[in-house]
């Protein structure tokens, strides 16, 4: 009995130590034209920093809590660099810490080694929701932390900067894992949509076409490979690419991790006339051990993907755009027409993960769950009603 006390006494002493960390938590709230630097100097970890609608100009920061929450309140207000960076990196610098940003806008980041970034996320675990990253030389960079971990969910990368050395849209470097869910990426310029060095991606539900105007090289790559997860996703290479591949993986050969991709349920578009390489897997920079899987994937337009024989029978159609309903204006479903309708498979497991769709990517950024089915169409979307 004394010992059951002791430990009723111990739950209670933290529980209250909690409750008082909790209650020590603050919210900062930083107006168009005052300092969000010194409002994340005064802020402590748990920590909550509210922006205010509107443009706040030359605003740059570091993020040094180990756990933080920086949102926009009162509509999406927009973080300008206007010529100024922290530490000459980025507009803001997430150092090593638990941090949430939500619901900003970072436009025209700039350093003079052209690498300037929206974020740039240093270590420790970032989820950044509804935000967007405009006329960046890259949206997000992060470092090369091998316990990092990035999330990305339901915003928008655009407008990478013409005349700067090849900006990315976003640029994990040697990370633990990236997962990106909901998003949109156009207006790449010679660099790419996404490139990914982490050690696994999981790319689901994402809208990744460069748009007529768009000059990306690769619409997605894995450089060293990984383990890669890209479920569900609409991409999109432009008639002014300058690289033929949507998806690569592996051109630059790897450090000995596990290799693994995965492409399941893609709508794959070239809007040029160059004939495209849709996925190219890079086998003979990679020891040749890759666990590839295509299934119920849509490959339309001029062009080939790098298919293995057992990927013929899994659901995976080459076609002419016609087969959706409007591919020049988004409408990226299959036409209602359409005889692929149905013609997919259950694409199943692959270490421990489910390939199964249970979201669609919903415009203009986010998703929307499908409801349960027992039959699969290819491509991104799935008939409202089964076949």
């Amino acid at each position: 009995m004394k010992r059951q006390a002791r430990v009723t006494a111990a739950t209670l002493l933290a529980a209250t130590l909690l409750c008082g960390l909790a209650a020590q938590a603050a919210v900062h709230t930083v107006a168009p034209g005052q300092s969000l630097a010194a409002a994340l100097r005064l802020a402590t970890d748990g920590d909550e920093i509210h922006l205010l609608a509107g443009e706040h100009r030359a605003q740059v920061g570091v993020i040094d809590q180990k756990k933080l929450t920086l949102r926009g309140v009162g509509g999406r207000p927009v973080l300008h660099a206007a010529g100024a960076s922290a530490e000459g990196k980025a507009i803001l610098v997430v150092r090593n810490g638990d941090v949430h940003i939500d619901n900003i806008e970072f436009r025209g980041a700039r350093v003079p080694d052209s690498n300037g970034a929206g974020i740039r996320f240093e270590r420790g675990r970032l989820l950044v929701t509804r935000c967007a990253f405009i006329d960046n030389e890259n949206g997000i960079l992060t470092a090369n932390f091998a316990d990092a971990e990035l999330t990305v969910q339901d915003s928008e990368f655009a407008q990478a900067p013409a005349g700067t050395q090849l900006p990315h849209l976003l640029y994990v470097g040697g990370i633990a894992r990236v997962t990106l869910t909901g998003n949109r990426f156009s207006g790449g310029a010679e660099g790419h949509l996404v490139k990914s060095r982490a050690r696994e991606h999981h790319v689901r539900y994402n809208q990744l076409v460069d748009g007529a105007g768009g000059r990306a090289a690769y619409e997605l790559e894995f450089p060293n490979g990984g383990l890669a997860f890209v479920v569900g996703n609409v991409i999109g290479q432009s008639a002014g690419t300058s690289n033929p591949a949507l998806l690569s993986f592996g051109a630059e050969g790897s450090d000995g991790r596990p290799h693994a991709l995965h492409v399941v349920n893609n709508t794959f578009i070239n809007f040029g006339l160059r004939p495209a390489i849709f996925v190219r897997v890079h086998k003979d920079k990679l020891n040749g051990q890759v666990d590839q899987r295509l299934a119920n994937n849509l490959f339309l337009g001029l062009g080939l993907p790098d298919a293995q024989l057992s990927d013929l029978l899994l659901g995976n159609y080459l076609a002419s755009p016609s087969v959706l309903q409007d591919a020049e204006l988004g409408q990226f479903t299959l036409h209602p027409q359409s005889l692929l309708r149905g013609r997919g498979v259950d694409p199943g497991r692959a270490r421990s993960v489910d390939l199964r769709p249970a979201f669609e990517y919903a415009a203009p950024v986010g998703t929307h769950a499908l409801k349960p089915r027992s039959s699969w169409s290819p491509g991104a979307f799935q008939p409202q009603t089964q076949e």
